[in-house]
């Protein structure tokens, strides 16, 4: 079995790379050309455990996540776990990959797919709130499918910027950072909004001019809890993108607009049409793609990394 670490991973595929297997992944969900049992959710003294199994003809795989928020004054990853991918007719481990780095760069991918297909071509500025991980992450693939030339950021605990700054200037040396004292100051400031956090109440201003033709990404809420999106934004929208149909109960940004009437469901697209070209985004429009995530992207860029690993000679070889 071939183990991959977080450096192996990022040595295997490029940003694009992994763009371009979401994309493959999109397209599958919308022909049904996967299993994927719903993922099992376990929540437990503020803490939670996702387990996602997924499979195709090709491949097979399942992720293991953890999710410790009180890791943060620990001074550790709040997300940790493992990805077990399965050689599809004989069932054996055929690879494990770091979780964490795994769902990372596919989050950072499928966010930059929302960028690629809502936003337009000549963008040049982005936003980003929260600053973690998964911020990170989707600002440097962002700046993958648009050619960004200032980046605008903003997170409750400033302590966060410099570490963001540094990271982020590691691979883009040469896009300008500006620190937004507040959400407002950014939407004066760009037309494309990424939000990375897990508030559970709305962190853009319930402004209807303010938001008025905007792009916004949505990554942070997971849980029907968890909501980054006002009201008037929903009121706002024509269309609304989502990575998978799961998100309507998943999300408290889908679940709470559903039952206030904010959208219709027939309102909410998958992104997959988006890929295929059946839907595209009046560039005057507000609008929200929203990803909540699924094991269908952990498989599908797991299995184009390990091969790409394989190939190389990345990663490290053991007996199970």
């Amino acid at each position: 079995m071939l183990c991959l670490s977080a450096d192996d991973i990022l040595k295997a595929a490029s940003c694009q790379e992994v763009v371009m297997a979401v994309e493959k992944a999109m397209i599958m969900y919308e022909k049904k050309e996967f299993y994927m049992p719903q993922r099992v959710h376990l929540d437990y003294q503020g803490n939670t455990l996702l387990l996602m199994p997924c499979f195709t003809r090709e491949s097979m795989a399942t992720k293991l996540l953890s999710v410790f928020p009180g890791n943060r004054e620990k001074k550790k990853m709040v997300m940790n776990g493992i990805v077990v991918l399965n050689d599809a007719e004989t069932g054996e481990p055929i690879a494990m990959l770091n979780g964490a780095k795994l769902t990372a760069v596919r989050t950072g991918a499928v966010g930059s797919v929302g960028v690629r297909y809502i936003t337009d071509p000549g963008i040049t500025t982005a936003g980003i709130v929260g600053l973690g991980v998964q911020g990170f992450h989707q600002a440097i693939f962002a700046c993958s499918v648009r050619k960004i030339q200032k980046i605008i950021i903003y997170d409750i605990n400033p302590e966060t910027q410099e570490g963001f700054i540094e990271q982020f200037h590691f691979y883009y040396p040469r896009i300008e950072i500006c620190l937004a004292e507040r959400i407002e100051d950014m939407l004066d400031q760009t037309d494309l909004i990424i939000t990375a956090t897990p508030s559970k109440v709305p962190v853009i201003p319930d402004d209807e001019k303010m938001i008025s033709g905007k792009k916004f990404i949505g990554i942070g809420s997971f849980k029907p809890d968890m909501r980054e999106f006002p009201e008037s934004l929903f009121r706002n929208l024509q269309s609304l993108f989502v990575d998978t149909d799961h998100a309507m109960t998943e999300t408290g940004d889908l679940i709470d607009p559903l039952n206030h009437r904010w959208i219709a469901e027939d309102q909410i697209i998958t992104a997959g049409k988006l890929v295929l070209g059946e839907v595209k985004v009046d560039q005057d429009q507000t609008c929200l793609f929203k990803s909540v995530g699924m094991a269908l992207f952990d498989l599908v860029v797991s299995d184009y990394i390990f091969q790409k690993a394989r190939e190389e000679g990345i990663g490290k070889e053991v007996d199970v």
